[in-house]
């Protein structure tokens, strides 16, 4: 009888759990979180059916940093479906990243203003009606010449300060928690983000201009009319930061599959050098040639980690210039990658060899 007791505390106790952490992408936590959400403006709405999916902050592991997804208008993947956006929230001392999802209510999305109708609760964006979605003029940007399914609701926000923050929880993060109701939705019926969404969030990931690390949380795209159109007229600039970044300088989230830490892409992203501690045998002009080959290699490799970093800022530049494609920029990428990390490799070994040519 005891033993059924404790068994239904615990299975009662692990039911509460997976409640309070619905959609928690377990895989993607963070000991820091991401920055404020940035100031732009809403691109056009491109035609009827489309629903906006607010910008949002994600995590590469494979870069240890936050990027950019920048907002755009999706087609529903079903009459009568709505969006409810990704958000992050602080649980057991760490961020956690809960993915975003299809259905037909709106649910708890951590109380972030994403604005244009996403104000932390619900959305006053637009709704459904005899099959066909309505769009609330007074929240979002819609042409009225191409689309007539238009209603205006002036929306009070109560807030007389936005609230740029984009976190729920922990230290200055968003205090809501989900209501009964909100909690039952994300339960409920829903899908995944669509195939247009994954590949809009991919073309994101292997962009470095849009790398917090990079832009400072104000992203050079902030929003797209379409999914994947990262060039041309429809894109929309953000105006500013939504707040000071200062990321911490050990940045840091859950380690890749491969168990190590984060792959600099970049020279400029690889650690300072640590130069080894002067040496002390006891012979001085050992010692002496030993520092002195030291400084040398040090100089040189400097010099390397400077000579590639400005060829590979040239090479971004000239794909600028030429409006590259997402695909020549994931290359381009990759291939930087690759040759950071060959000169780093180079680099150890070199000062191995010295090393152990001072212990012999």
């Amino acid at each position: 009888m005891r033993f059924a007791f404790v068994r239904m505390v615990v299975l009662a106790l692990a039911v509460l759990s997976v409640s309070a952490t619905a959609f928690a992408q377990i895989g993607i936590s963070v000991n820091f979180g991401p920055p404020a959400l940035p100031v732009y403006e809403q691109p056009i709405c491109p035609g009827d059916g489309y629903i906006w999916t607010p910008g949002y902050w994600a995590w590469d592991p494979d870069f240890g940093d936050y990027y950019w997804v920048p907002g755009t208008w999706i087609l529903a993947p079903e009459v009568g479906f709505l969006w409810t956006p990704p958000w992050w929230g602080w649980e057991g001392g760490r961020f956690f990243f809960h993915e975003g999802y299809w259905g037909p209510h709106i649910g708890f999305y951590g109380g972030v203003y994403y604005g244009f109708g996403y104000f932390g609760v619900g959305f006053a964006g637009g709704r459904w009606d005899g099959g066909h979605f309505f769009y609330n003029r007074s929240v979002t940007n819609i042409n009225v010449v191409n689309i007539h399914n238009v209603y205006n609701e002036t929306v009070i926000n109560n807030n007389v300060t936005i609230n740029r923050v984009s976190y729920n929880g922990g230290p200055g993060g968003i205090e809501r928690r989900p209501t009964p109701e909100e909690e039952r939705w994300g339960q409920g019926r829903h899908v995944a983000p669509v195939a247009a969404q994954t590949q809009h969030f991919e073309q994101a990931r292997a962009n470095r201009e849009l790398r917090a690390s990079v832009n400072q949380g104000r992203p050079p795209i902030a929003a797209t009319g379409r999914p994947g159109e990262f060039s041309g007229r429809d894109i929309v600039t953000s105006r500013e930061a939504g707040a000071p970044y200062h990321p911490p300088a050990e940045r840091g989230g859950n380690p890749p599959s491969g168990g190590g830490g984060s792959r600099p892409v970049h020279p400029n992203e690889l650690p300072p050098f640590q130069r080894p501690a002067p040496p002390n045998t006891g012979d001085a002009n050992r010692d002496r040639k030993y520092q002195q080959q030291q400084d040398k290699l040090f100089a040189k490799q400097q010099q390397e980690r400077q000579q590639l970093q400005q060829k590979q800022e040239q090479e971004h530049q000239r794909m600028d210039r030429q409006n590259a494609s997402q695909a020549q920029r994931q290359q381009t990428e990759q291939r930087h990658q690759q040759q950071t990390q060959q000169m780093s490799e180079k680099h150890t070994q070199q000062q191995q060899r010295i090393q152990q040519k001072q212990h012999r």
